[in-house]
């Protein structure tokens, strides 16, 4: 797939207000600082659709991006930053859940990680959550670029070692990527637009 169109539709933390188109949306999260917002600027080409900023914890809302006018990508906040209020943290987890729990409109999600790190509980637990509540979903490792191959498949495999441990079949899709060196953009894109053509393929609603 190539990305030709990539714009800005709305922002809210009230999944009611959220489009009404009926478009098939794939949402990116993650932990804070696991560099969500150059993989959806390194994805769609625009060096600012999304974003960056040296303080994680800056996506606090839900951002709709229609792209090539037939399918939005869904930006959320991140989960499990330390350093926002409980609060603040308490109502992020809420819209998150809402969002994955209601939205019809959701066909995939994808939940970053940060290869750099051996597993982590939280993305351990979190995985299993969407699980439990039967929402679709791959995994985004992301900074490849920033350890060597060897590390890579090492803590790729203490993922699958976790993930059987808490009573997963088989790991769920992956893919390895690199904002900075583009790795794995065209995997994620195709994926999306194989999905894509058996959603409208297959679904009357869409």
């Amino acid at each position: 797939m190539k990305i030709n169109t990539a714009e800005f539709i709305i922002s809210n933390s009230d999944v009611s207000k959220c489009p009404k188109d009926f478009l098939p949306e794939y949402a990116f999260i993650g932990r804070s600082n696991v560099g969500k917002s150059s993989l959806i600027n390194m994805l769609t080409n625009h060096k600012n659709l999304a974003k960056t900023s040296g303080r994680p914890g800056k996506t606090q809302l839900i951002n709709h991006f229609l792209i090539n006018n037939n399918w939005f990508l869904v930006d959320l906040p991140g989960y499990g930053y330390a350093k926002v209020s409980k609060k603040t943290k308490s109502v992020f987890q809420q819209f998150i859940t809402d969002y994955f729990e209601t939205r019809e409109q959701l066909v995939c999600a994808f939940v970053l990680i940060d290869i750099r790190h051996e597993a982590q509980t939280i993305d351990i637990e979190f995985m299993s959550y969407m699980g439990e509540s039967e929402i679709p979903f791959c995994i985004i490792f992301t900074k490849a670029d920033k350890i060597s191959k060897t590390k890579i498949d090492s803590h790729i495999a203490a993922y699958k070692k976790k993930m059987f441990a808490n009573n997963w079949a088989e790991m769920p899709h992956y893919f390895v990527t690199s904002a900075t060196e583009s790795t794995g953009k065209d995997e994620v894109l195709n994926y999306i637009d194989e999905v894509n053509q058996e959603v409208f393929k297959n679904n009357s609603q869409f």
